[in-house]
């Protein structure tokens, strides 16, 4: 469980006094707590991987939406600090398809829906999000979707 590995990490990350990763560590705690909270889960329950993956996942984004404002700022040493942080995310992540893999799963998905046009876009998107499983970025996906769907 994802969950319980941010825990452990950040148990290990503090008692070896990594100042950064306690950081970050605890940012991501809170932030799962705060999920939790709003589910009205109990203190002992614990999120479910794809929860966990989708916040993860958020918070990169927070990050790389960071670094283009820093970067046009001039503030280079911030923008680095945002990339040595998704760094740490990703490693909690599971590891992403090949572009191949990804041509491969769309394409057997568009197989499997039937004839498609330009209009059943969503519904492939929708369709290999979830064969994809957190393997895959949304973005990736889109332009393979809409590469096969000559779009």
């Amino acid at each position: 469980m994802l969950y319980t590995q941010i825990e452990q990490d950040f148990q290990k990350a503090f008692k070896n006094h990594e100042q950064e990763s306690v950081a970050l560590l605890r940012l991501l705690k809170a932030t799962l707590t705060n999920k939790k909270i709003e589910k009205k889960m109990g203190k002992e329950e614990i999120l479910p991987d794809v929860e966990v993956i989708a916040l993860l996942k958020s918070e990169i984004k927070k990050r790389q939406d960071s670094i283009t404002m820093y970067e046009q700022g001039g503030r280079p040493e911030l923008a680095k600090h945002e990339k040595d942080e998704i760094i740490l995310i990703e490693k909690y992540l599971p590891a992403q398809m090949s572009d191949e893999k990804l041509i491969e799963l769309v394409k057997s998905t568009i197989s499997e829906i039937g004839p498609v046009t330009q209009k059943d876009f969503g519904r492939v998107m929708s369709a290999v999000m979830a064969k994809a499983d957190g393997q895959a970025d949304g973005q990736a996906v889109s332009a393979t979707v809409k590469q096969q769907l000559s779009i």
